[in-house]
């Protein structure tokens, strides 16, 4: 089932979300709708609090960039619990964009190495060393669970040059071709 995508201004997208047990109910009804609803969007990341759910589920599909990149065939992942333990690496700036900020994208800078703990969707514990492509888009994901947006790693300048496009979302007024939820 495809899910509505909650806005910029919905409260959910500022809470630190909270870890889950095994016996969360509906969980892997929950992760096929969120691949779901990140796939109808044209998403690669979808973390919970997008879906109004201050838990820290997170699924990610980078299968969409495998004619260029090969290597990401078929990747399909479910990240639980994740948390970041280290970020390193050089930090590479590159353009992002977000399913809960329609419309805008900006330069961020991140790590381009991080290592992650987090469990499966079998709850089997993982703690890896990942690089490039991939570390970017948990470092994005991972920040909607501690109630952060990419737009948060802008300059003051920049901000302030996306305002109007917040305020727009603040007011209820994004567009957008997926189903959202939107401050009212």
């Amino acid at each position: 089932m495809i899910l509505p995508i909650y806005v910029y201004g919905q409260p959910v997208l500022r809470k630190v979300a909270e870890d889950i047990t095994p016996d969360y109910p509906n969980l892997k009804e929950l992760i096929d709708n969120m691949f779901e609803t990140m796939v109808h969007a044209d998403g690669v990341g979808l973390a919970a609090p997008q879906i109004g759910l201050p838990i820290r589920v997170v699924v990610i599909t980078l299968d969409p960039l495998s004619e260029e990149y090969p290597e990401f065939k078929d990747f399909n992942r479910v990240y639980i619990n994740p948390h970041i333990l280290e970020v390193s690496g050089e930090e590479i700036s590159m353009e992002e964009g977000c399913l809960s900020l329609p419309g805008i994208h900006e330069t961020v800078k991140r790590g381009s190495r991080i290592r992650v703990k987090y469990v499966d969707e079998n709850f089997v514990e993982h703690d890896e060393v990942v690089e490039g492509y991939l570390a970017r888009v948990m470092q994005h994901e991972f920040d909607h669970l501690e109630g952060k947006m990419f737009i948060d790693h802008l300059s003051a300048l920049r901000r302030q040059m996306i305002k109007g496009k917040l305020n727009v979302m603040l007011k209820g007024k994004a567009r957008s071709s997926y189903k959202m939820k939107q401050v009212k």
